[in-house]
């Protein structure tokens, strides 16, 4: 920031030489540089924010005289007047006072000599420290936002760099004024985008909004909101953010939209704790289109569809899978924020892992309050699993519902156990006319899936097994798989000897070497129990489905 001429007149060099000042009008004006003259006719040398230096030898003219001298240093621009007294004039007088309140030229006086060439020093030290500093700022803002373009960082990385650097709230908002992104500083997320919408479209003239996006295909405006007006360097900060930001864009085309990835970044945000204030996630989501003032749900959309080798066709599919659940919610009117996730490879897959492709879409639907949150769910949950079935190469797709709440963060917090319940309910052979799935629907396997890890658990799994497992290692035989299919049957060897295409002599064979291996009576109820609870462990944890 340049000088003004206040900062010149705080300087110790001007103090030394008792000011004055005879006209106070716009104190404030930078000074650009400092020159020294007498000459009378000095104006037609200046290019404008020069502080003049004299030691009066022209407002020692005739009244005429010195107010023309006054006037052409108004028009060339000067940012003020320091006048020397004692050389050519003791005092100014009030017609040099009265013309330059008139013209809104600052004027002092020194009453004591003064060395200028000190004052010049000092002043033009200044300018050149400034002028560096401009230069190494602009030098950092180019590399970081390089950085950020070459990593492709994320919107709300790119807007958070531009807020920190000017240490004031930015905001990035679409052609619709959502909320895409945004950062507060000195001020809390509640407060920044209470009534957005509003906000931005009553913006002063004077507000800091730089547009985003290229010439004719404008998508957005980055907001600087400070209480000081915009500056050279907010305006550069913004810009160059602009320019990543378009640049993002531009890469990332044929990803998901803008829109989409906020939902995203806030999911995100509010799942790892960076949001620690149920006003602010509120206000975040309601810049993002989610209804405040409603019951909140937790789900979860787990997809199987088919393998596909081409990374780009995938790509493509997840993408498709994302739309469905954006159209599915339209359809039913619904308000909710989604995202979609990587979804792991469940347990217990075994070979089938490499036979199946998973999609996964977080989601955190809003329910308006008097409305039964069941009928509401039934509705939007039938509406996004038509439109996901649809989409080409999806095999099957199920709903994992967590606990609704009033509380945004504690919705946030439920998704990990409807993330759970989709798996858990992916890996059941459910019947198909249920449309979602709560903790209470997928029972045993469910209560297992919570517990699986607990060594105490898996060490009853594997006393409970380990003798069968070992002999089809040996012997190259798979029973395990005959029990497991026994075990789901309920143990109904008719329908068993079908399923396996053997013969019922060859069956009771086969379950009475199980007996003999494991030691038990399979007609006794709480030993199959047992056994079919450690073949689910066993699944669960990542051991091969038998089936």
């Amino acid at each position: 920031m340049l000088l003004t001429v206040a900062d010149v007149l705080a300087t110790p060099v001007v103090q030394a030489g008792h000011p004055e000042v005879i006209c106070g009008a716009d104190l404030d004006r930078p000074v650009r540089w400092v020159h020294v003259s007498d000459l009378a006719d000095v104006a037609q040398v200046l290019v404008g924010a020069e502080l003049i230096l004299t030691t009066g030898q022209a407002l020692a003219a005739p009244e005429p005289a010195r107010v023309a001298y006054l006037r052409s240093l108004a028009a060339a621009g000067v940012a003020g007047l320091v006048v020397e007294l004692g050389s050519y004039v003791s005092e100014l007088g009030p017609v040099v006072a009265a013309t330059a309140a008139e013209l809104g030229l600052p004027v002092i006086v020194l009453h004591r000599v003064t060395r200028f060439v000190e004052i010049t020093e000092a002043v033009h030290r200044a300018i050149v420290a400034d002028q560096y500093a401009e230069l190494e700022f602009a030098r950092t803002v180019h590399e970081t936002f390089t950085d950020l373009s070459v990593r492709r960082a994320a919107l709300a990385e790119i807007v958070r760099t531009a807020a920190t650097m000017l240490d004031a709230s930015v905001v990035l908002e679409d052609l619709a004024h959502r909320v895409l992104a945004a950062t507060a500083r000195h001020t809390t997320s509640s407060a920044l985008l209470e009534n957005w919408e509003a906000t931005s479209r009553l913006l002063p003239d004077d507000a800091c909004v730089v547009d985003v996006g290229p010439q004719m295909q404008r998508w957005g405006r980055l907001i600087l909101r400070a209480d000081r007006g915009p500056t050279p360097r907010a305006r550069m900060v913004l810009e160059r953010a602009a320019q990543t930001l378009t640049l993002h864009r531009m890469i990332d085309k044929d990803r998901f939209g803008l829109h989409r990835r906020a939902q995203t970044g806030l999911i995100a945000d509010l799942v790892d704790g960076r949001i620690g204030d149920e006003r602010d996630a509120q206000a975040r989501a309601a810049a993002l289109g989610l209804h405040r003032h409603a019951r909140y749900v937790p789900l979860a959309i787990d997809v199987d569809a088919d393998p596909d080798p081409d990374p780009v066709a995938a790509q493509r599919r997840s993408a498709a899978v994302v739309e469905a659940v954006t159209h599915g919610l339209g359809l039913a009117d619904a308000s909710a924020l989604s995202a979609a996730e990587h979804r792991p490879a469940p347990r217990g897959t075994g070979g089938r892992a490499a036979q199946v492709d998973g999609e996964r879409v977080a989601m955190i639907l809003a329910v308006a309050r008097g409305a039964v949150v069941e009928d509401r769910l039934a509705a939007v949950c039938a509406a996004v699993l038509t439109e996901v079935r649809r989409v080409e190469g999806v095999r099957r797709a199920v709903i994992g519902i967590g606990a609704d709440s009033d509380s945004l963060l504690d919705t946030a917090s439920g998704l990990a156990d409807a993330r759970e319940v989709a798996a858990v309910a992916a890996s059941m052979r459910a019947a198909p006319h249920r449309i979602f799935f709560r903790s209470a629907d997928i029972r045993l396997r469910g209560l297992l899936s919570l517990i699986r890890d607990d060594p105490r658990v898996q060490g009853f799994a594997e006393t409970e097994l380990s003798a069968l497992l070992r002999h089809d290692l040996r012997h190259g035989t798979d029973l395990t798989a005959t029990l497991r299919r026994f075990l789901d049957l309920a143990g109904n060897k008719t329908e068993l000897a079908k399923a396996l295409v053997i013969s019922r002599p060859t069956l009771y064979d086969r379950l009475a070497r199980i007996e003999r291996i494991l030691d038990v009576d399979l007609d006794d109820g709480e030993s199959r129990t047992s056994l079919h609870t450690a073949l689910l462990v066993r699944e669960l944890t990542g051991g091969d489905d038998p089936r």
